[in-house]
Formats: structure tokens, C-alpha cells, sequence
């Protein structure tokens, strides 16, 4: 199906969301969008979204864009929001897997380099720093509940030797262990 130039204009126009469209609002007070070509569309859009600073600040946050506390989905996303605003900086997917492990917190890159072979393929990555970042949340969850019964433990005033030293009976005097002699079959 070929479209003219005009009918272009519109279909790309009839697509754009959020300030994109404000900013076609804009053009459309300034300029007669009915007789807009192709090309002159092109430019006032790569003129508001794709100048060099703005580009530029865009490959920056992209090359320095670090998980820290997002989660390992939330990192990935904004990955690949920079990723599709950077074409050039990714140029194929063994790239794309080396700046992903870069973006991720050690703790998660550790994981997911770890074993014979490190990841190659972007969804290899992705699943496991997923599968990482559940088994680093799971052991914080049950050193969390550890540490807490302990504490919980030590407020009620109880005793954390180990069982083999001693034992309590009823009245809270310690008992002793049977000696080997009581325990012997003879």
C-alpha cells in the first residue's frame, strides 16, 4: 500500500502519545500540517527529539545506567527504553549482553557470569538475573526471619546455649547428662 506524502504526515501524527502530541499541537499553530511533506515531518520531529544534547544525554545515561536499586525488571526495562533511543551503542547482541551484565549490581552479575558458560544471548541474561535476584531476595528474607527470631529470643530471655551442654527440668535447675555408665546395655 503507498501512502502519499501527506497521508504520512497524518498516519505518523495520529500515532504520537503523551508530549509528543503537544509538541504536533505546536506545529500544527505555527505551520499548514495539510501540505506537510514527508521529509519536512522528519525534520521538525528529529529537530525537537534528536538534536545532539539531547542525544547526547541520552548515550550518557545509557552508558552509565547502573541497576542500584531498581529491580532486575525494572533495570531491564530502562535498558531497553535507552537502548532503542541509542541504536548505535548496541550494535549487536554479544554487546548488548556485555552492557546489560555491566548495568547489573555485582550481587546479580556474579550470579549470572557464574558457571561454564556466561550468558551470550540478551534473553539468557535477562532469565537469569531474574532467577538470581529471586535467590538474593530469598536469602536476605530468611536471614531476616533468622535474625529476628533470635532478637525475638534474646528479649523473652531465653537461653540460646546449645542443648548439648545442659538441659533444663521443670523447677530450672540445670540436669545433668547421663554419664556413659548409665547409658551402657550391660
Amino acid at each position: 500500500m503507498r501512502l502519499t506524502e501527506q497521508e504520512k504526515v497524518l498516519c505518523a501524527s495520529f500515532a504520537l502519545k503523551k508530549d509528543a502530541r503537544h509538541w504536533w499541537r505546536t506545529v500544527q499553530m505555527r505551520r499548514d500540517v495539510t501540505t506537510m511533506s514527508w521529509q519536512d515531518f522528519v525534520s521538525e520531529f528529529r529537530t525537537m527529539y534528536f538534536n545532539r544534547e539531547i542525544l547526547a544525554a541520552q548515550q550518557d545515561e545509557f552508558t552509565s545506567l547502573r541497576q542500584g536499586t531498581m529491580t532486575v525488571m525494572e533495570a531491564i526495562n530502562k535498558f531497553e527504553q535507552l537502548a532503542r533511543l541509542c541504536p548505535e551503542l548496541v550494535p549487536g547482541e554479544t554487546e548488548k549482553v556485555r552492557l546489560m551484565m555491566k548495568m547489573f549490581r555485582s550481587d546479580i552479575a556474579k550470579q549470572v557470569s557464574a558457571g561454564d558458560s556466561p550468558p551470550t544471548r540478551v534473553s539468557d541474561c535477562i532469565s537469569r538475573a531474574i532467577r538470581a535476584e529471586y535467590w538474593i531476595n530469598r536469602d536476605k528474607e530468611e536471614r531476616a526471619q533468622f535474625f529476628k527470631a533470635k532478637k525475638e529470643e534474646k528479649a523473652m530471655g531465653k537461653q540460646t546455649q546449645p542443648r548439648q551442654n545442659f538441659e533444663m527440668n521443670q523447677k530450672g535447675s540445670a540436669k545433668k547428662l547421663p554419664s556413659e555408665k548409665d547409658c551402657s546395655w550391660k
